[in-house]
């Protein structure tokens, strides 16, 4: 399953920071818990795992992300 920017996030047209992922690469995570933390214009926001299953990072920590970004996949 893939992990998103929710487009509910932030408003459009701004842009987000991956701040830090907090399970590593090839980790088992499990459904609902936060998995990596997200900010923009000083307002930080955790990503939460859409399900459970072992981690896949795409987006590493200090990269810039988009509403609506593929991050990570769960599977």
């Amino acid at each position: 399953m893939k992990v998103i920017i929710p487009e509910h996030m932030w408003e459009e047209n701004k842009e987000g920071v991956i701040v830090s992922w907090i399970y590593k690469d090839g980790a088992e995570v499990v459904e609902g818990d936060p998995i990596c933390e997200v900010i923009v214009e000083k307002i930080q926001s955790d990503i939460i795992a859409p399900t459970s299953g072992k981690l896949s990072i795409i987006s590493e920590a200090e990269d810039v992300v988009q509403l609506g970004q593929q991050i990570a996949t769960i599977s």
